[in-house]
């Protein structure tokens, strides 16, 4: 990301008028947070592209969309279910608004190393457990394309009476193609934050913030608290020029969206085909999508979808190459010029959007192809030499010596309370059984594996190690090797 891709999915008009874009609230402008007239009608025009009943734009990313939705369906103290593989900006929504969170944690795949989703049966029991918790805030599609059922999970919540809060910071093109998992909007869900930059032809930090207010819904959002709350939190001189990008991302999407998706679908599915050919590199969607025609009639069903995948996320597995993520990432970037959006201890990750042609595609299959390659002939070599020394082989990639995503930490003290009590930063390996103060989070993808007020376990310490040692990013730490607790 950007989903514009170095400017390839803008209009040519756009990139050679941005200084005159950059204006402030004049006659004729509008105004952000007081919309009566351009702003407006571009919102109007947004929330019937994205099936919702009023959109506002955000010009701050989808983090203060974030910050606002849970200030606004939350009280001070209340209850929110919220599943665990949540990004730092929930974390720090609920620490604003004094939220209690109620984490559910989704489940695991072993093979790609990766967090998958939570389950209907899951909030099901959240929520006989916690009768008194105002709503469900879930993250989907996560950063892997891999999606909950959705619909399942919304029914669930309307029988309770709750709301139902979706972060698809990663899902904002769903909705344009009926060949991918089902939007948040189509899916029942109250209201929803998505980034645009992330996955359309928008610049950074363009987000939509949609909501569904009719008559109908159980639980309505309460809009003048929201559009207070977005005053609260937003700047107070947004950029038109981001503005402009979110409402030609919209137009773009809604008048060509559906066979500029098809088109990318298609070259993805080749791609994927291919890939499949080349020995030591998987990807998930071999296990979470299927390899059809666009018209195929055993095309996956997009309302009963358990751990649905997005295609778009490309994911590619090197355990079986010899390699980490990091590794990876960072080959294909010195050797052939190619920058992944991030990378983990098996997987590199990669954004397709529209803005992408089967050139570049072709481009990174031709990399893979040559990094299985070179490193299967390099791990093939060291078999047969340990065969020859009478020795069993095994294979041992860098990313085999990390444990599994750590258990959810027992929370000791409230996030709110926590993160005003005294702090010291203390040696990580000196930290178990203390109580966090602040955040880790390898980064990307922004997921925390502790938070504020929990109890700091050996397997995180051991889990957030294994990633620096392999060359991932954690924040949160001082010096890669500090971790702030709370005093005393």
């Amino acid at each position: 990301m950007p989903g514009h891709k170095l400017g390839r999915g803008l209009p040519k008009e756009l990139l050679g008028d941005l200084s005159v874009l950059d204006l402030t609230e004049l006659p004729g402008t509008d105004n952000l947070f007081y919309p009566m007239e351009t702003i407006k009608e571009a919102q109007i025009l947004a929330a019937n592209a994205f099936g919702a009943d009023r959109t506002y734009f955000l010009v701050n990313g989808s983090t203060g969309g974030i910050h606002a939705m849970i200030m606004t369906i939350c009280k001070p103290k209340d209850k929110l279910i919220v599943a665990r593989d949540c990004h730092k900006s929930v974390v720090n929504g609920m620490l604003i608004a004094d939220v209690n969170p109620v984490y559910i944690s989704p489940e695991y795949d072993d093979e790609f190393g990766i967090s998958l989703s939570i389950t209907p049966s899951q909030v099901e029991k959240a929520f006989k457990d916690n009768p008194d918790a105002v709503g469900l805030l879930i993250t989907r599609p996560n950063y892997y394309g891999v999606c909950c059922d959705i619909e399942k999970i919304a029914k669930i919540v309307q029988e309770h009476s709750k709301i139902l809060a979706v972060d698809e910071a990663h899902g904002a093109h769903l909705i344009f193609s009926g060949r991918l998992p089902v939007s948040a909007m189509d899916a029942g869900a109250d209201i929803c934050v998505q980034s645009a930059h992330k996955t359309l032809p928008a610049f950074t930090q363009g987000a939509y913030l949609h909501v569904k207010t009719n008559e109908f819904k159980t639980n309505r959002i309460d809009t003048e608290k929201l559009e207070y709350n977005f005053r609260l939190l937003m700047t107070s001189s947004p950029s038109y020029i981001i503005l402009a990008s979110l409402d030609i991302a919209r137009s773009v999407m809604q008048n060509y969206g559906e066979g500029m998706l098809d088109e990318l679908l298609n070259n993805l599915d080749k791609f994927y085909k291919n890939i499949l050919k080349t020995e030591g590199i998987k990807t998930l969607k071999e296990k979470y999508s299927l390899f059809n025609e666009p018209e195929s009639d055993n095309m996956i069903n997009k309302t009963n979808a358990e751990n649905s995948y997005d295609e778009t996320r490309i994911v590619i597995n090197f355990r079986d190459v010899g390699l980490s993520g990091f590794e990876a990432a960072d080959i294909l970037r010195k050797q052939f010029n190619i920058q992944v959006e991030m990378s983990d201890m098996y997987n590199v990750i990669c954004i397709s959007t529209v803005s992408d042609t089967v050139k570049e595609l072709e481009t990174l299959r031709n990399a893979l192809r040559s990094i299985a390659v070179k490193y299967g002939q390099e791990i093939n070599s060291k078999k047969q030499s340990e065969s020859n020394n009478n020795n069993e082989f095994k294979m041992v990639s860098p990313a085999d010596a990390i444990t599994k995503i750590p258990d959810l930490p027992a929370q000791k003290i409230r996030p709110n309370e926590a993160a005003a009590k005294d702090k010291v930063w203390i040696g990580i390996s000196d930290a178990e059984g203390m109580v966090c103060a602040e955040m880790v989070v390898p980064y990307p993808p922004g997921v925390p594996v502790i938070c504020p007020g929990e109890i700091i376990l050996d397997d995180t310490i051991s889990y957030i190690c294994s990633i620096i040692k392999l060359g991932g990013n954690v924040t949160g730490l001082k010096d890669n090797s500090k971790i702030c607790v709370i005093r005393g």
